[in-house]
C-alpha cells in the first residue's frame, strides 16, 4: 500500500508540472515563453548526455556533436531538399544516432580519459567540417530563416511542440534507464571487469548506449530549430559540451532529472547575469567551484540525500 501510495503522488506530481508548463504562455510573456522553450530542449539534451555519463559512467566530453548534426540535418533538408517536411523531423535524429554509431564505434575500443579525448577529437573534425563548407552549411554564418511547418509558426506552437516533444523523450529515456538494459548499462559503469567475466558485451551496450544518447541529442537540435529558426556551427563546438557537462553535475549527474535542473539553473544564469556583464563565464566557475566542494552531488542530488531517499545510483562515484 505505502508504494502505490507514493506512485499515485509521482502521478499527480507529474500531472500538475505539466498542466503547470501548458498554461505558462497564457500568464506570461512572450520572452519568458522563449525562454522556457529554452530550458526545455537544452534539458532533454542535457538529459541525453547524462544517460551516457551519469548511467553508463562514459566521459561524453563532446556531446554536443550529435546536438548540431540533428540541428543541421534538419535545417539542411528544410532549405536544400524538395522531402516533405516533417520527413526532417523524423530523419534529423536518426542521422545523428548513425554518427553517434560511428564515433561510438571507433571511440569504444578505450575507456575513460582516452574515450573522451578520442571523442572530442573526432567532434571536432565534425565541426571543422561545417565550419568550413560554405557552399552547403554556409560556414560560420549558419543557416538563417529556416522555414517552419505553419503549425509550429502560430503562437505558441513552437513551445507546445517542444513541451510535447520533450515530455516523450524524457518519458522514453525513463524506461529506458529502468529497463533491463539500462541496470546492465549501470553495473558496466560500477564494474565492467565484473560484467565482462559474467558474460555481458561491454562494448555492445556502450555502443547501444551511444547511438541512444544521439538519438535524443539529436531530437534536442530539432527542436533547437524548431525554436530558434537557425543554426550555426557553434552548435558543435566543444564549449558547448562542456556547458551541457556543467549541467549534469549542478543538477545532479547520478539522478534522472538533475540534468533539467542543471539546465535550468544555467540558462537563467547565462541569460540575466549576462545582461549585467559579458564575464558570466566568472560567475559560472565560481558557481562550479562552490558546487564541487560542497555539492558534489548536484543540487538535486542533495535535495534526495537530505530526504534520504536515492534515486538508485552511485552516490559515491565521481568524474
Amino acid at each position: 500500500m505505502p508504494d502505490q501510495k507514493i506512485d499515485v503522488q509521482k502521478i499527480f506530481w507529474v500531472m500538475g508540472i505539466g498542466l503547470l508548463f501548458l498554461l505558462l504562455p497564457r500568464f506570461l510573456p512572450r520572452f519568458y515563453v522563449y525562454l522556457t522553450a529554452l530550458i526545455l530542449l537544452t534539458g532533454l539534451l542535457a538529459t541525453s548526455l547524462n544517460l551516457v555519463l551519469g548511467f553508463g559512467g562514459m566521459y561524453q566530453f563532446h556531446h554536443a556533436v550529435f546536438y548540431g548534426v540533428g540541428a543541421y540535418s534538419l535545417a539542411l533538408m528544410l532549405t536544400k531538399s524538395g522531402l516533405p517536411v516533417w520527413t526532417g523531423f523524423i530523419a534529423a535524429p536518426l542521422i545523428s544516432a548513425i554518427v553517434g554509431y560511428i564515433i561510438g564505434l571507433i571511440c569504444v575500443r578505450l575507456s575513460k580519459l582516452y574515450f573522451g579525448m578520442l571523442q572530442i577529437s573526432l567532434g571536432s573534425l565534425v565541426w571543422a567540417i561545417v565550419f568550413r563548407w560554405y557552399s552547403f552549411t554556409g560556414g560560420d554564418d549558419g543557416i538563417h530563416g529556416i522555414p517552419l511547418p505553419k503549425i509550429l509558426s502560430v503562437s505558441h506552437g513552437a513551445y507546445y511542440f517542444t513541451l510535447i516533444i520533450t515530455a516523450i523523450s524524457l518519458y522514453l529515456m525513463f524506461r529506458i534507464v529502468h529497463s533491463p538494459f539500462g541496470r546492465t548499462f549501470q553495473a558496466i559503469r560500477d564494474n565492467p571487469e565484473r560484467c565482462e567475466a559474467i558474460g555481458i558485451h561491454v562494448r555492445r551496450h556502450q555502443l547501444a548506449g551511444e547511438v541512444i544518447a544521439g538519438f535524443f541529442a539529436g531530437i534536442a537540435g530539432t527542436l533547437f530549430v524548431t525554436v530558434e529558426a537557425s543554426v550555426f556551427p557553434d552548435l558543435m563546438f566543444w564549449t558547448l559540451s562542456l556547458e551541457i557537462l556543467i549541467m549534469c553535475l549542478l543538477g545532479g549527474w547520478f539522478t534522472f532529472f538533475g540534468p533539467m535542473l542543471g539546465a535550468a539553473i544555467m540558462v537563467i544564469l547565462r541569460t540575466f547575469v549576462g545582461i549585467y556583464t559579458e564575464y558570466w563565464t566568472l560567475i559560472l566557475g565560481i558557481v562550479l567551484m562552490l558546487l564541487i566542494f560542497f555539492m558534489p552531488d548536484g543540487v538535486l542530488g542533495m535535495i534526495q540525500k537530505a530526504g534520504g531517499r536515492g534515486d538508485g545510483v552511485k552516490g559515491n562515484h565521481r568524474l
